[in-house]
């Protein structure tokens, strides 16, 4: 909160042939009784941008500490875990286009989901982007975070409270003077917390004329809802 001291660590895990994993750790300081308690931890992947053609090959990284060598182990299990992922929701998507395969919510108080749909458009302007012109990556989860809790507002109708973000991809660059189109939707709701779909597509001057958008993010954030006591909200079923 305003007024709090965040410390933010970071470190390489593990480098592997063209890619690397990079551990991030957020600590709120207590400068009264100085005391650290974590707010989140989150992985994240990168690639080197090469200067010519071709990729950029890296070296290993040199592990130090006990820590360091277990956070190396889990790298790579991460990495597995995530590349399972990728394969098993594509099988999923392949198999829900079956003609006739649909789901209907029956229950009387269930929410549409059209009526949780939000979309936002921002334009990226050069405080927003980094050296090369690329957009921050980190703007662009901000943008995500903002439609998606309009998002879940409307379906709990109290103030949504972030709790994790789950296969966050760029799926391509986006520049100075792109317009970005932000659309989110809930996807359903599990009792205490509902999951929010978030799709991210880019246009320069003539792909907007042309009407030929570039999907450049996907992301989907989870929430949680409380009341004035701090106690979780049920949150109702959603018919799709």
């Amino acid at each position: 909160r305003v007024g709090q001291i965040i410390a933010i660590r970071t470190k390489v895990n593990r480098a592997f042939k063209t890619s690397m994993e990079v551990g991030i750790k957020v600590t709120v300081q207590d400068v009264l009784t100085n005391t650290e308690k974590i707010v989140s931890v989150a992985y994240a992947t990168y690639v080197a941008k090469p200067v010519g053609a071709g990729q950029v090959e890296l070296k290993p990284v040199q592990l130090q500490s006990a820590e360091d060598h277990l956070e190396h182990s889990l790298a790579i299990e991460r990495r597995r875990i995530r590349l399972g992922y990728a394969q098993v929701f594509q099988k999923l998507m392949q198999e829900s286009n079956k003609e006739g395969d649909f789901y209907t919510c029956e229950e009387k108080d269930a929410v549409s989901t059209e009526h949780t749909h939000v979309q936002s458009t921002e334009l990226v302007l050069p405080p927003h982007a980094n050296h090369h012109g690329n957009t921050f990556g980190g703007q662009i989860m901000a943008w995500m975070q903002t439609v998606a809790s309009i998002s879940a507002s409307r379906l709990c109708r109290s103030h949504p409270i972030l709790k994790s973000v789950s296969m966050f991809k760029f799926w391509g660059p986006s520049f100075v003077g792109d317009r970005l189109i932000f659309n989110a939707i809930v996807n359903n709701t599990f009792h205490n917390s509902v999951e929010v779909g978030v799709r991210v597509e880019a246009y320069n001057c003539e792909e907007w004329i042309k009407d030929q958008p570039r999907h450049i993010n996907s992301a989907f954030l989870v929430f949680s809802a409380v009341n004035d006591r701090g106690e979780l909200l049920t949150l109702p079923r959603v018919k799709p």
